[in-house]
């Protein structure tokens, strides 16, 4: 079984859980001897794999000539920016044009490689899926793990984006979703039919639990409250904040980190300041790997408050370096957890309480630490795979 599979990202080139999932998923279907040719839309030096063969659809290729600026959760206005200020040379004049060239370009590689089966991750990959089953005949596989309900928490969908994704699974011939929370956004904004959308919960690496224990910074024995995603409105960060105030009400020996980047990163920083809580946060920025590891093993407790998480990553990655584990109920992730807590993303007071039982009683964290440890160490990508593997045979003709 060979299988075309086109992405955003991949490490160390991610700037989020999508690039990491995509590896993750690459590599255990190659360690069940299915051949995966991954598409980047730019070149990256570093990136490689011993496990599948990576396209990258640049001029620099000789089979592909695709160069293109597309990165994940580039919003169109920030597209437009770029492009007004030269940054990203003669591309698409809209984010929507430049989604569309790349997806044309893209049946060049179609034409090139051998494959039994297309494999398309999320909205800005679609059209090039599309392309490659239009010119090869092959079978598609649209791979939802994010819709744009999630990433503006249904507020002020762009409607380019959305119908992008929508066409794109109505041209798939299956579509994967990544919880159940997800599948049902599907079925009832985009009006895909339930029985043409499967459902495949992501996992974890096992290798995430590789590193040290000691922090590149000292926070003076203080109880460590850590955030980690994109700061963006679907992650909730502006609530993780407000939760903190109260939390600091009553608990002064805590402090609040958090790690990534996005949109809202300078306006949570300012709203930590403007409410008197900037000696008790941290902000590291974007982190991975080692650093990562090291900062989910000092937390007393990890926090996810997003208002939409399709699955959440993350969460996974927590548990398995041992950290207790709070969710809001507006996440994919938790139909796979037993051994967390869970919150409304905008019941601040419940979430701070939460945090505090977790804070002032260690056995409570021990034991939400120790369960969820062995919880997660059955979620594994192989699993995943061999989920993906039947779905290509149910499409594929018996024999190939």
């Amino acid at each position: 079984m060979r299988v075309l599979m086109f992405g955003w990202e991949l490490p160390p080139h991610n700037s989020g859980g999508l690039g990491v999932a995509c590896y993750n998923l690459a590599r255990a279907l190659c360690e069940k001897n299915t051949e995966v040719i991954f598409v980047l839309p730019q070149k990256c030096d570093d990136i490689s794999s011993d496990h599948f063969r990576v396209i990258f659809a640049s001029d620099a290729v000789k089979v592909v000539g695709i160069r293109s600026p597309l990165i994940p959760y580039l919003t169109a206005e920030r597209y437009t920016e770029l492009l007004a200020r030269g940054e990203l040379g003669s591309f698409g004049d809209t984010l929507k044009d430049e989604v569309m060239r790349y997806g044309a370009e893209a049946k060049r590689i179609a034409q090139h490689e051998r494959f039994d089966v297309i494999h398309a991750h999320d909205w800005l990959s679609f059209p090039a899926g599309v392309a490659a089953k239009r010119v090869s005949g092959k079978p598609l596989i649209a791979h939802v793990h994010a819709t744009e309900f999630d990433r503006t928490g249904g507020q002020g969908v762009n409607p380019e984006v959305y119908e992008i994704e929508k066409w794109g699974m109505e041209q798939a011939d299956k579509v994967v979703a990544v919880s159940r929370f997800t599948k049902e956004v599907i079925v009832a904004k985009y009006g895909i039919a339930s029985e043409k959308v499967e459902v495949v919960h992501n996992a974890v690496d096992n290798a995430i639990a590789c590193g040290g224990n000691t922090l590149p910074f000292s926070l003076s024995g203080k109880s460590i409250v850590l955030f980690v995603g994109r700061m963006t409105l679907q992650k909730g960060p502006d609530y993780f904040v407000a939760a903190a105030r109260k939390v600091l009400e009553q608990e002064k020996n805590v402090v609040f980190v958090m790690a990534g980047d996005g949109d809202m990163y300078h306006a949570v920083i300012e709203q930590a300041a403007r409410l008197g809580l900037a000696e008790h946060f941290l902000f590291t920025g974007f982190l991975r790997g080692g650093e990562l590891t090291q900062l989910y093993r000092a937390a007393d407790i990890f926090v996810m408050p997003s208002i939409s998480e399709p699955f959440g990553l993350t969460a996974l990655e927590a548990q398995k370096n041992r950290a207790p584990v709070l969710i809001s109920r507006q996440t994919g992730v938790g139909e796979v957890l037993s051994h967390c807590l869970r919150v409304d993303f905008w019941d601040v007071d419940d979430m701070a309480a939460k945090i505090l039982a977790v804070v002032r009683y260690k056995e409570l964290g021990q034991c939400l630490s120790d369960n969820g440890y062995q919880e997660v160490s059955r979620f594994t990508w192989g699993a995943v795979a061999e989920q993906c593997i039947r779905l290509y045979r149910s499409l594929v003709p018996a024999g190939v």
